[in-house]
Order: structure tokens, then C-alpha cells, then sequence
């Protein structure tokens, strides 16, 4: 079969599932992690032919999406901040509004830190995308990262690999603050980031099947009359592990803005700054310790 009428397949196979441009994004995403075939090279010769092996691979990821299963999942990897990690059905996606938190968190203490040797902890780490991030880009910096799913740390400890950047892994309940002084000997951070859960349940209906049918609902998901317990324990865990002058950063529910704000307040956070993402939402937040 031609690659053109694969392309055509496409179209007609997940019409109604996706749109046009995505639909295309998918198939260009299969080709060249399959068959190593840019995009380039499919619009310069359309007419390229993939042998019965590659299309039967080929077909099986079309049937993947054609039961919503994130292309991202169907190739075992994606990329995030410019740099390669595997994802698997243990781990959330890595979004671009997390790139934005991780870039912020990059240019905020390149303004305002001298110290050579930052020691920074990411709570909730997932698939590690913030923690290899940071470690990638903060050379001197010392990153702890933390997550209650010992599969999660398993794929995060394999993009640290995978990224040359030494990292410590913990498996720690987030909801459980009071053992994490065990673990990390009263060690005081400068940054402490969190992307955790935030999306009440509340929402579920307006996110797409593909996410909610796929990616782990522990990552996800809080119930709606406590959205942000989560917030509050790594808050109230900050306070007291935060060296002086240190920072908290957080990705947030776009609808929970004010209430963040004010949680941070009750710490006595000074320099509270919430920022939207690209798409104009109230995404992340920033606090620094009064002390």
C-alpha cells in the first residue's frame, strides 16, 4: 500500500473520533516512529509504498486509535522541554502547560540564585518530566523526586537514564508529609515543585475519553469537596523544608486560582504569583517562604 492511501485510511478510519489536523498528526507520528519517514519526505514523494510487515504495524496502532489509545502510549515515548521519555499507561503525558511551570521554575532561579549547589524535590513525579528537567538544565543541582506509584518510579528512573541525570527516587505517600523527614533527614530545599492531582471529579466529563479512559486516575483526579488536599499537604510540608528564601511552585486547576492564592496566604508565602499558560488559564502559582 502507498503511504498517500494509508494516509487516506487514516481519515476515513477516525473521522468522528478526531479532527483533520490530529488525525494527521497521528499517522505522521506512526510513520516515523515505524518506518523513520519524516514528513518532509512523505510530501516530496507521496507515492512510497511500506512493505506487508510495516503495514501490519502500521494498522495495529490505527486500531489503537480507533480505541482512543493516546498515540503517545501506542509508541512508548514522547518528548517534553526538547528532550526524550518513555511513557506507558503508568504515568500521565506530559503536557506543554508543564513545560511552562518547568520553564519558569528555570528562569526564576537563574535571576535570582547564586548558589552552585540548589537542591530542589518534585513531589509526585510521574514519569519524572519535571525532575529529568530540571536536572537536565540546573546543572548543579541536586533533585530529589518523589511518587506513591513504585511502577511510575520505575519509568521515571528509566528517563533519568535515558537522560544521563542523576536523580533520587522515593516512594512516598504525598499524603503522608509526616514520613518524608525520614526520608530526606530534615535536607532543606530551595525549590519544591508539585504537578499533583487537581482535576475534580466534577470535570471528568468535560475531558476527553482518550485521557480519561486511559491515563491513571491517580494522577488525575480529587473529589470535589476536597480539590485541593493534595495543595495542602505539600503546602503545609513546604513551610517547614523550604530553606530560607525558598520557593513553591505549582501546576493548579484553572478554576481554583483564588483559592490557591489563599491557601498560600494562610502559610504566610510572600511574592504570590499566579500565571496563566499559553491558552490565557491560570495554570501555575509561585510562592516564597517568609523567612
Amino acid at each position: 500500500m502507498k503511504l498517500r492511501e494509508l494516509k487516506e485510511l487514516f481519515q476515513k478510519e477516525l473521522t468522528g473520533l478526531y479532527d483533520v489536523e490530529e488525525i494527521d498528526s497521528f499517522f505522521y507520528i506512526l510513520i516515523a516512529y515505524y518506518l523513520g519517514l519524516k514528513r518532509i519526505t512523505l510530501a516530496l514523494k507521496p507515492d512510497i509504498s511500506c512493505s506487508e510487515e510495516d503495514l501490519e504495524i502500521i494498522l495495529k496502532g490505527l486500531e489503537s486509535l480507533k480505541n482512543e489509545i493516546p498515540v503517545q502510549y501506542i509508541i512508548g515515548e514522547t518528548e517534553f522541554f526538547g528532550l526524550p521519555f518513555e511513557v506507558n499507561s503508568n504515568v500521565l503525558i506530559p503536557r506543554p502547560e508543564t513545560e511552562e511551570l518547568v520553564d519558569w521554575i528555570i528562569k526564576t532561579l537563574k535571576i535570582i540564585s547564586s548558589k552552585d549547589n540548589l537542591h530542589i524535590l518534585d513531589i509526585g513525579t510521574g514519569s519524572g518530566c519535571i525532575a529529568v528537567s530540571l536536572a537536565k538544565n540546573l546543572n548543579h543541582a541536586h533533585v530529589y523526586a518523589l511518587d506513591v506509584s513504585e511502577e511510575a518510579l520505575k519509568v521515571a528512573k528509566r528517563n533519568a537514564t535515558l537522560n544521563d541525570v542523576s536523580i533520587e527516587f522515593t516512594q512516598v505517600d504525598i499524603l503522608k508529609p509526616e514520613t518524608w523527614n525520614t526520608v530526606f533527614k530534615n535536607l532543606k530545599f530551595d525549590v519544591i515543585v508539585s504537578n499533583p492531582p487537581y482535576v475534580r471529579a466534577l470535570e471528568k466529563a468535560q475531558m476527553k475519553s482518550n485521557v480519561v479512559n486511559n491515563e491513571p486516575h491517580v494522577a488525575l483526579f480529587v473529589e470535589n469537596n476536597d480539590p485541593l488536599i493534595f495543595y495542602k499537604a505539600i503546602t503545609k510540608h513546604a513551610v517547614d523544608n523550604l530553606a530560607a528564601k525558598g520557593y513553591l511552585f505549582f501546576e493548579i486547576n484553572e478554576y481554583l486560582g483564588n483559592q490557591m492564592i489563599q491557601l498560600l496566604k494562610s502559610y504566610n508565602f510572600d511574592g504570590i504569583e499566579l500565571k496563566q499558560d499559553i491558552f490565557k488559564k491560570d495554570r501555575m502559582i509561585k510562592g516564597k517562604i517568609s523567612k
